[in-house]
């Protein structure tokens, strides 16, 4: 498989995990501040599976879709307006969350353990980022942010890193060894 044929199967995948992420918002539980998404569990997946760079671009397309229009944040949301509001930080955070999710991975292996581990650290980074921006946007005191934006989030999230790490080391385990992907995706050299 030459170069070119690689980054286009990958840039493939990294559509389908955006568009995945788009289904994936509009599974909420509303909560007063914030509701609980399927979002972080399509970051997880995509970060998990594709790795820093193409997980991140998932991401990425995700957000630029959703800044121009289309309607795939939580509750069918979409607009610049979204990103710079109470909850625009969450979306932010997804970027460094993906790309340290799949950074992990990378550095160390691509299994279940090693995936929890990422995605653990990923929860807390997205809600860090949420809860900051949160706090700023709102005009909140600290602890009315943590207790809105981020303490009613960590049991969820742990039950999404897990399910995004069981997931995710067994969809990239069958893509591998479909040739779909590389089983290490930090070694290939990658063309411009």
């Amino acid at each position: 498989m030459t170069n070119d044929q690689l980054r286009l199967r990958r840039m493939i995948l990294a559509a389908l995990f955006a568009a995945i992420t788009g289904v994936l918002a509009q599974m909420t539980i509303p909560l007063p501040l914030v509701p609980i998404t399927g979002q972080t569990l399509a970051i997880g997946l995509a970060a998990t599976i594709l790795g820093s760079r193409y997980g991140t671009l998932s991401i990425l397309v995700y957000l630029a879709l959703g800044a121009v229009g289309v309607p795939v944040f939580a509750e069918m949301k979409s607009g610049i307006s979204v990103l710079f509001g109470p909850t625009g930080g969450y979306l932010v955070g997804f970027i460094p969350t993906a790309f340290l999710i799949g950074w992990y991975m990378e550095k160390t292996s691509f299994t279940v353990k090693n995936a929890m581990i990422a995605n653990t650290i990923g929860m807390i980074v997205t809600l860090a980022f949420g809860t900051v921006w949160l706090k700023m946007s709102a005009g909140l005191e600290w602890t009315a942010a943590l207790k809105g934006g981020f303490y009613p989030f960590i049991p969820v999230g742990i039950i999404k890193a897990a399910l995004a790490a069981s997931i995710g080391a067994g969809v990239r385990k069958r893509l591998v060894s479909a040739n779909l992907l590389f089983p290490v995706e930090n070694n290939i050299k990658h063309s411009a």
